[in-house]
């Protein structure tokens, strides 16, 4: 990808006026990062943080059959859904790849919003068209938002400043629970969500607006010391909690089984859904590795596309690895095979050094 095919996202200006190095990311040009990654982490593990990702692409779906047309397209169970609640779901093909992971809203009978990777914009929206069954119509909204991400124990407290309602309606509005309010002003859909393991909000603004409540969560975070961040401490900050990253973790070469994602599938709900006997198939007959996290017991780094290693065999591969500043050590994680995937430790190769790794299926970091 050339310069001139990489896209732009409105507020690229401002983090340029405010030191952010910036630097392509899935087809956009965005911020990596201001002071550095492990400072902007940790502010957000103890404090608060802003990130704008604005990258990430939006769907609506509305029409009298909204909800039928997302719940075939996903594996979890949308009828589940009240108004205003958020669920995490897979994308997947008729083979039970995974084309995306994603979070959507039920913000009405007949309205949902669905959240992608930014990577995937095009080629989620050509999905959904193409396997969307009922009367319901997909529009692509994507630039019409400005996604800032305010996360961080004393997130609630910088949101309160510009929160235009009472206070206790931002306090009472559950964790995957979402509302429309104004903020700074502008009438925002506020969503209690995050990738960073941390409480905190995504708000989802109209574009004409997200520079004006940009510069307003700037000055209102000023008294709580709050940090400006970038993806880089946004990656970290997800490896941490466990939460895997589509293109590096699952594609549509992986099935929600293998990668952890079992929970998210719902194979008895009344809607079938796109990939589901494939995924059913490999549910009963259990798949061939397993994704899983690796704790480094020796000096390194763990990284992309380092091999994992057992009595002199090669076992499966690192698909995100990095040092955690949280925890100060270094994690990572990794397919496994399945005849290994329950190995209690494992060896990773280090250039030209193996280093035993402590596998876990739990997170890293946990918040209390």
């Amino acid at each position: 990808m050339t310069d001139d095919d990489l896209k732009h996202i409105p507020l690229e200006h401002r983090h340029e006026e405010l030191g952010g190095r910036m630097t392509p990311f899935a087809g956009f040009v965005m911020p990596v990062k201001y002071t550095g990654i492990k400072e902007e982490h940790l502010a957000v593990r103890n404090n608060v943080g802003l990130f704008d990702v604005s990258h990430m692409g939006e769907v609506e779906v509305k029409g009298p059959e909204a909800i039928k047309v997302v719940d075939g397209l996903v594996t979890n169970d949308v009828t589940k859904l009240v108004d205003g609640q958020a669920m995490y779901a897979a994308l997947c093909n008729e083979e039970g790849g995974i084309v995306d992971d994603l979070v959507l809203y039920r913000l009405a009978e007949d309205h949902v919003l669905i959240c992608v990777n930014a990577g995937n914009r095009d080629k989620d929206f050509a999905h959904m068209q193409e396997h969307a069954k009922g009367d319901a119509e997909l529009v692509d909204k994507s630039d019409d938002y400005v996604q800032l991400a305010l996360q961080g124990p004393n997130a609630e407290k910088v949101l309160q400043t510009l929160f235009d309602g009472e206070a206790d309606e931002l306090s009472n509005l559950k964790y995957y629970r979402a509302m429309y309010g104004g903020v700074a002003g502008v009438e925002t859909l506020i969503s209690r969500t995050g990738y960073t393991g941390e409480d905190g909000f995504e708000l989802y603004i109209p574009a004409e607006h997200g520079e004006a409540v940009f510069d307003a969560l700037l000055e209102a975070g000023e008294p709580f010391d709050m940090a400006l961040c970038g993806l880089g401490a946004r990656d970290t900050l997800r490896l941490e909690s466990k939460y895997n990253l589509y293109g590096q973790d699952m594609d549509e070469s992986t099935n929600p089984i293998e990668a952890g994602l079992s929970w998210i599938v719902k194979l008895d709900k009344e809607t079938p859904f796109v990939g589901q006997e494939a995924i059913r198939k490999v549910k009963e007959q259990g798949p061939s590795r397993r994704l899983r996290g690796l704790v480094l017991e020796g000096k390194g780094i763990i990284r992309h596309g380092y091999k994992i290693i057992v009595d002199d065999q090669e076992v499966g591969h690192v698909t995100s690895g990095s040092w955690a500043p949280t925890l100060e050590e270094s994690i990572g994680l990794g397919y496994i095979d399945i005849d290994h995937a329950n190995e209690p430790t494992v060896e990773i190769q280090i250039r030209k050094r193996r280093v035993p790794a402590k596998v876990t299926k739990k997170p890293f970091y946990k918040r209390d």
